[in-house]
């Protein structure tokens, strides 16, 4: 009786992991290609009342206090170097400090400061809203009034948004036992729509207050 040999059949080899995109990154991309939309809106309209007001434009902007609005825009830009820090630590899992040098700063701590700035800018707009209206420069006074009030309005909205988006990732970093993927991920997508707003008040600053 002859011996029948079988061969084994060796495992297929596994397919190669695919890295796909983190969805919660891809959404807030999107979503944030549709402010852009918004925005250019805010731009056109500002443009367009422009155009067919130059007068106006040139007797209100002499209203502008250009060397205030750049000091609040350091302020905001610095914001968002605090806030890519933040992430950094985020990236590391380090939600908190390990020591009081800011190298050894967590994402709370550069959160925390980023908040404080962008919180300071917000501050410093209201004044000078304050100040403007106080100048005869308001909302309904006339076209100018309401493309400056528009365009810096809605931003300072958006700014107030990402503030409580610091807050709520603040928040989360204490409530959890453990930092971990999805809450970096929640300070990575909050960088990414804070770094938006600030390049967008860079562009409404460079129209506004230097084209003027």
């Amino acid at each position: 009786m002859g011996y029948v040999t079988s061969t084994s059949i060796s495992p297929a080899t596994s397919a190669p992991a695919i890295n796909r995109p983190n969805v919660v990154a891809v959404g807030t991309i999107v979503w944030l290609g549709s402010e852009v939309m918004f925005f250019a809106g805010l731009f056109a309209i500002y443009f367009t009342l422009k155009s067919t007001s130059p007068d106006l434009w040139a007797a209100e902007t002499q209203h502008l206090n250009v060397p205030y609005a750049l000091t609040n825009t350091i302020i905001l830009v610095a914001s968002s170097f605090t806030c890519q820090f933040g992430v950094f630590a985020a990236e590391r899992l380090q939600p908190r400090r390990t020591g009081w040098s800011p190298a050894k700063w967590g994402m709370v701590e550069w959160f925390t400061l980023s908040y404080l700035l962008g919180a300071i800018f917000v501050s410093g707009q209201v004044l000078e809203y304050a100040t403007l209206v106080s100048e005869g420069v308001s909302l309904s006074a006339n076209a100018y009034g309401s493309a400056f009030y528009l365009t810096t309005g809605f931003h300072a909205l958006h700014v107030t948004g990402g503030l409580i988006a610091f807050l709520l990732v603040i928040g989360r970093a204490f409530a959890v036992k453990t930092f971990g993927h999805k809450e970096a991920t929640s300070a990575i997508v909050v960088s990414y729509y804070w770094h938006f707003v600030d390049v967008v008040w860079i562009g409404l600053f460079a129209v506004i207050y230097i084209i003027r």
